[in-house]
């Protein structure tokens, strides 16, 4: 997929690859996000499929389901099985079987800017929830005199950054039971999650629409004016900050989403992709020995060297040069996926009831407990394939 592999990664990869087997030559294309799903259903469904295919991790469980993917679960311990986050691991199952493996991921974290921090007084970043909202509240005190200043940019439907704190009190969207998923945001656990994105919106006064998410408009775009302290965000955002002042890269720094316990870290929504052998594969083979290839230490640590969160090792080490991405790969330890439903895209697609939810108890139209309850109704209709 555009935006994924390294040129000079695939380059090398498949160098080495048509090396080792002679005769063979690998046909390597890329492809666009935007109607991506479409080329893969009729690609899945005809006779003649790739016999590799990039597929994004909340895509996965659906193909997985439809059978239309190569089990891999005899394969898992060479293809790098045993660095497999959970949450990675759990979008390429089905059903206690693995057909896809990790590709690549990234997550969210805190940007922020090193000298308003130091203008407020804030000698460290913060490492738990406590310790980020006197940090708002130190920005704002430090910035009283300019109206338009916003400690922390938060957008009422930034609904990833929301899983982190649910998940942080121990909640979840839903909870599954072999191939049967409950939705569970009604949950005291779920609740509390949502009432601390409330604490962080009201307390840092964020001018953020609440009825809109993170990129309408681009938060990045937003903080690169300069009146902004903190956004949660991912790493890449730093260069897109950059458009808008150059200087910006230069006065960032990031730190992991603190947890509400003193010594650990908020879990994180992974992004990212999973590889997958398509089951008409005429070269499944060839396709094996590919993946095991690109799962080997020499193509992770090219990854992890385009900023990624490899897939197939726990090597990241080389993040730590940055500080940004060394706060990504600090969060990424709490890595966690979306429920791995064949249904889940029906509920990011259109009108996401979490969207809803958020935008509702934010703006006081409904209380926690209806916001709450009208979501998990919506999410379970979804998850049932109603």
């Amino acid at each position: 997929m555009s935006g994924s592999a390294p040129t000079a990664l695939t380059d090398e990869l498949h160098k080495e690859f048509e090396a080792a087997h002679p005769g063979v030559k690998v046909k390597y294309e890329v492809q666009q996000w935007t109607g991506i799903q479409d080329k893969l259903n009729t690609a899945l469904a005809g006779t003649t499929p790739p016999d590799v295919l990039e597929i994004g991790n909340t895509q996965s469980p659906k193909f997985a389901e439809q059978k239309v993917l190569t089990d891999l679960t005899a394969n898992s311990a060479d293809l790098g099985g045993a660095n497999w986050g959970a949450g990675l691991k759990a979008s390429g199952a089905w059903d206690g079987k693995q057909y896809a493996v990790p590709f690549y991921a990234a997550n969210r974290l805190v940007l922020y800017r090193k000298d308003l921090f130091e203008k407020a007084g804030i000698t460290t970043p913060p490492t738990t929830q406590a310790e980020w909202l006197t940090a708002i509240e130190k920005l704002k005190a430090a910035n009283k005199d300019d109206p338009e200043f916003q400690p922390l940019y938060l957008a009422g439907q930034n609904w990833y950054t929301l899983l982190s704190f649910i998940w942080d009190e121990g909640g979840d969207v839903a909870k599954q039971d072999g191939t049967k998923f409950t939705a569970t945001l009604n949950t005291p656990e779920a609740k509390a999650g949502l009432e601390f994105y409330k604490k962080l919106v009201d307390v840092s006064g964020t001018k953020a629409p609440k009825d809109a998410d993170e990129e309408k408009p681009p938060q990045a775009g937003v903080y690169g004016k300069g009146k902004v302290g903190m956004i949660v965000g991912l790493p890449w955002e730093v260069a897109t900050a950059a458009k808008e002042n150059p200087e910006i890269k230069n006065l960032t720094s990031g730190f992991a989403i603190p947890g509400k316990k003193a010594g650990s870290t908020a879990p994180v929504f992974q992004g990212g992709s999973n590889l997958a052998v398509p089951a008409g594969s005429k070269n499944a083979d060839l396709a094996k020995d590919y993946l095991k290839l690109l799962a080997t230490e020499k193509y992770q640590q090219q990854l992890v060297g385009a900023g990624m969160i490899p897939g197939s090792s726990k090597n990241t080490s080389a993040l730590d040069k940055d500080p940004v991405s060394a706060a990504m790969a600090k969060g990424a330890l709490s890595g966690k996926a979306v429920p791995a439903s064949p249904n889940w895209g029906s509920v990011e697609a259109g009108a996401n009831p979490i969207k809803t939810m958020l935008t509702a108890y934010l703006t006081g139209v409904k209380s926690l407990d209806q916001a709450t309850a009208d979501a998990n109704t919506a999410i379970q209709q979804a998850l049932a394939g109603k």
